[in-house]
């Protein structure tokens, strides 16, 4: 663990071949995070598989079927260090298959990265990756755009300006300030302005990726509030018992804590005690925000705790919700959304069906001001107030009180149909 570092989770989001793995790769590569052996393996790989300059993106590919099929699918998370800072870079895919897993890593960026291409522009992922960035609380953004070198742009600044032009406007309608974001021209592939400055492009007087990954600001640590620890898996390790693993989201964790993880197995909160953390591979003695870690609790046994759990302490247990209020905006619902309407929410790494009990207002997207109370529908591009009953326990908190743990996505049939954030909840008592 780079002792005295902040950590920061910063995501690659953008439309699918825009080059989000490529650039992850020619990042760490220029940067030596990566062996020249390891890359020398990679190259020999690619083209074996006849994907010759596809060797960037293979270091995050760890799949072997994506390999072959040359897509990144699941989320891919790779330790990077710069002089200032300790990275997880998750490389978030572009398939619209996998926007889920797109929802997980954004829901646990500090920053993104969003990578467009110069000879394609704003594309529909490439909107809903920066709208769900926004709602799902990604606070700061660096903008690369990729593909300079390609033919027909041929390195050219008013390429590249109208590329800028036409993300910012974006990004205004969702609530990023471009003025405030980072605009980056470079060719991931040809390692333009990844980690070295370009000599192609004369015109282009700002960072390189590498120096603004390193002038982001360091996030906020919410160890103030409780602890709050979504489980993302738990391993049954032999010798060890029950590991779960989880990214801590507020407040500090530390060895000998009387932990409850809720809702657990029979929705009453399972107690136990924290005997081990570790993360990459290293024993800590506590844990703060921002860290993905392993634990081991006594009094945990195989079969009580799930992924979408969250773990907070004995004193101040996580809230499950019997319904909750939510601000939410609908992006793709096919028509529209009424009273009755029970899609799956993917709440922290929860995700449960929640029945919209009543829509009780209508609101502008933009200024938050209401158009219409009690209305009978919403549909896309409408934001609404809405009340929610899980179908089954759930954690929710409020975004006044714990925002961490109130943000969310509804999806449908494979999209992603809406996303907010829980406002008001009513609390399930613990059996």
């Amino acid at each position: 663990m780079a002792q005295g570092k902040t950590h920061i989770n910063l995501v690659f989001i953008g439309h699918v071949d825009h080059g989000k793995s490529t650039s992850v790769g020619r990042l760490m590569f220029d940067s030596g995070n990566i062996e020249e052996q390891e890359m020398r393996k990679l190259k020999e790989k690619a083209k074996e598989l006849g994907k010759s300059g596809f060797e960037f993106a293979f270091v995050m590919d760890n799949l072997k079927e994506e390999r072959e099929r040359g897509v990144t699918i699941d989320l891919a998370h790779k330790k990077f260090e710069t002089d200032k800072f300790y990275f997880t870079i998750i490389d978030a895919p572009g398939h619209k298959d996998f926007i889920k897993n797109m929802i997980t890593g954004a829901s646990q960026a500090d920053a993104a990265v969003l990578v467009v291409a110069a000879n394609d522009g704003v594309n529909a992922q490439t909107k809903e990756h920066v709208f769900l960035s926004k709602t799902l609380g990604v606070g700061q953004l660096i903008v690369a755009v990729n593909k300079m070198d390609i033919s027909g742009v041929d390195y050219k600044e008013e390429k590249f300006n109208a590329v800028k032009e036409e993300v910012s406007k974006l990004l205004q309608t969702v609530g990023f300030k471009p003025d405030e974001t980072p605009f980056l021209a470079v060719a991931a592939l040809k390692g333009d302005n990844i980690a070295k400055k370009s000599e192609n492009m004369p015109w282009y007087s700002g960072p390189t990726l590498l120096e603004a990954i390193d002038n982001l600001k360091a996030p906020e640590k919410p160890t103030n509030l409780p602890l709050r620890l979504p489980i993302q898996d738990v391993y049954n390790i032999t010798g060890i018992g029950v590991v779960p693993v989880g990214r801590v989201e507020t407040g500090v964790v530390k060895l000998g804590d009387k932990i409850v993880a809720v809702p657990g197995r029979e929705g009453k909160g399972v107690p136990g005690e924290v005997k081990t953390i570790e993360m990459h591979h290293e024993q800590l003695q506590q844990a703060e925000p921002g860290d993905n870690i392993g634990f081991n609790v006594r009094g945990f046994g195989k079969k009580d705790v799930a992924r979408g759990d969250v773990i907070g302490h004995a004193d101040n247990v996580p809230t499950v919700a019997s319904e909750f209020t939510a601000q939410l905006v609908v992006l793709n619902h096919p028509s529209v959304i009424t009273a009755g309407y029970t899609p799956v929410f993917h709440i922290h790494t929860a995700q449960i069906a929640c029945q919209v009990m009543a829509i009780e207002k209508k609101l502008n997207p933009a200024t938050g001001e209401v158009l219409a109370e009690n209305p009978d529908f919403i549909k896309n591009g409408d934001a609404a107030i809405v009340k929610l009953k899980p179908v089954q326990p759930l954690v929710i908190e409020k975004q006044s009180e714990i925002p961490q743990m109130a943000r969310f996505a509804i999806r449908d049939s494979g999209k992603t149909v809406a996303a907010g954030m829980c406002i008001d909840v009513v609390k399930k008592p613990l059996q």
